[in-house]
């Protein structure tokens, strides 16, 4: 949840390997003069491809959200100048997704109120596959996010423990945020942005192994980090994380108005499941 400026200009990125093809004919040697067209052998892919079990999931289902998974945090937290006032009450069920409504109300002198839940001391996770499908609302000051902390939080603090953002949003625009936070001598950051139609349900997602975390937007990986051997160190990021959910409201990364006309504004999510990569 917190602002990147991609200010680690030498973390080192996985990149695409392109790999060229030799040429060949089924029946004969193409004969270029005359016009035959070579036929193009692709060579093969032998990257083992991660191979996934389900450990974990919410599907939403149910009357009411099951608190043997989720956790609620209440209250203002008091980060990023955000101008909500988190309580149960605006989190719920609604045919089969979960809702989280961000609301006009004033509650203990805070203008706004939301929800934010996590999955602390109930679910937590080293590597894997972390997605969720989702649909943000798209206003000035909503802030959505789908996040992930590391376990370790209350005793080494942030951003010694790490955090994964799988998903941000804010305002109405069309760009999806992806960052990894940790610690480096203070606080360092490492992100990315793609271009999507968030007011729509899409699937989103990090592949982390012990080499790389990886972001998807559906099907399409936009960005990748590396933390293999702890470069940069990067050790907490081989530890357990645990799973946030929440729509915060204005704060310094939406910027401190609010399009109170369009309020209350709702979160969607279908759907949380997490893997553990079995090969």
């Amino acid at each position: 949840m917190k602002i990147f400026t991609r200010s680690l200009s030498y973390f080192i990125t996985g990149a695409a390997i392109l790999l060229s093809a030799g040429l060949t004919s089924c029946s004969k040697k193409a004969d270029l003069s005359s016009g035959d067209t070579p036929i193009v052998i692709p060579p093969k892919d032998t990257t083992a491809k991660p191979v996934y079990s389900l450990v974990w999931s919410d599907d939403f289902d149910g009357a009411t959200i099951d608190e043997t998974k989720w956790n609620f945090e209440t209250g203002s937290l008091g980060v990023n100048n955000e101008k909500e006032y988190y309580q149960k009450a605006n989190a719920g069920i609604e045919d089969g997704n979960l809702v989280i409504t961000a609301k006009k109300e004033t509650v203990n002198g805070f203008a706004y109120t939301s929800a934010r839940m996590n999955t602390m001391g109930k679910f937590s996770q080293t590597y894997g596959r972390i997605e969720a499908r989702i649909k943000v609302p798209m206003g000035q000051g909503m802030w959505p996010a789908f996040w992930m902390l590391g376990d370790n939080i209350n005793t080494v603090s942030w951003p010694q423990c790490g955090e994964l953002d799988i998903m941000e949003h804010v305002n109405a625009t069309s760009t999806i945020y992806g960052t990894m936070h940790w610690n480096v001598n203070g606080h360092a950051q490492y992100g990315n942005t793609t271009q999507s139609t968030p007011g729509e349900y899409h699937l989103y997602a990090i592949e982390w192994d012990k080499n790389e975390i990886r972001w998807y937007v559906d099907s399409y990986l936009y960005q990748t980090g590396n933390i293999k051997d702890n470069v940069n160190t990067t050790g907490a990021f081989h530890l357990p994380f645990f799973i946030i959910l929440n729509l915060a409201v204005a704060g310094d990364f939406p910027g401190a108005n609010v399009d109170e006309s369009l309020l209350p504004e709702k979160m969607y999510v279908d759907y949380v499941k997490v893997y553990k990569q079995t090969n």
